[in-house]
């Protein structure tokens, strides 16, 4: 939708938009869409096919749409997907759709998520990201918070990526902030990992690459940040590259 916009966007208005209209559908469509995701469960355990895959893929979007109404139904019933699933396809959907609506259940059903599969890194790189990609405005809390958890490391790539990474390419609103605290947030972190990875330095930058279509009180504050970080004295080549070019004139 940005893209078509083009130019003075809003992200929060985009964002709420949409909400709304996946609101709607869900509203409109509630009982085909329940109708569908009872027709798409797949009886007998997992299997890899491409037939129950898709059945999957549709039952999941069905969940997703009927709980963007927010209806205490739909909650329960992704409450009950996540505590039943017997694969990690319909897990993690039932754990993103919570990880939209603000409550109790999205806070048990990642912890439960996290003590499951603490020890298994790539799962947990998806925990950090569905995190970072909550639209609520205390998520940029959250996020700083997350950096402290024992299992997050500045060290490791991945979890960078997983994290602030999602953060700041996956979270238009946050990153996004009219106030210029998530720009500000990108700019210190990679700041800090410039000297040692400058490599992802550069990569966690790019998502400024689109600062000159935003409205004027966040298009300022986006170039104050991507001044800031160009200002720094002994920038790497790769992370120098990505600003100079953000910076250029269009």
């Amino acid at each position: 939708m940005a893209r078509e916009i083009g130019r003075d966007i809003d992200p929060d208005s985009i964002h709420q938009a949409r909400k709304a209209l996946r609101a709607a559908i869900g509203e409109r469509l509630d009982a085909l869409l329940s109708t569908a995701y009872e027709r798409m469960t797949v009886h007998g355990g997992f299997t890899p096919d491409a037939r129950s895959a898709g059945r999957r893929a549709l039952r999941n979007v069905a969940l997703d749409l009927m709980a963007a109404t927010g209806a205490p139904a739909a909650i329960a019933r992704s409450v009950k997907q996540y505590d039943v699933a017997d694969n990690m396809t319909d897990r993690i959907a039932a754990l993103a759709t919570l990880s939209l609506h603000d409550g109790p259940e999205r806070v048990r059903a990642l912890d439960a998520f996290y003590r499951r599969y603490a020890a298994d890194a790539l799962v947990i790189d998806k925990w950090f990201s569905l995190q970072a990609m909550m639209p609520q405005p205390d998520t940029l809390d959250h996020v700083r918070a997350l950096t402290a958890h024992p299992a997050f490391s500045m060290a490791n790539p991945n979890r960078v990526r997983a994290l602030i990474g999602a953060f700041a390419q996956a979270n238009p609103t946050q990153f996004n902030r009219a106030d210029g605290a998530g720009y500000d947030f990108v700019a210190e972190t990679v700041l800090a990992l410039d000297p040692k990875n400058p490599q992802l330095a550069a990569r966690l930058a790019t998502a400024f690459r689109t600062w000159r279509t935003l409205e004027d009180g966040r298009r300022g504050k986006a170039e104050t940040a991507l001044q800031r970080i160009k200002a720094k004295p002994g920038l790497s080549r790769d992370l120098t590259d990505i600003i100079e070019r953000a910076l250029a004139t269009a």
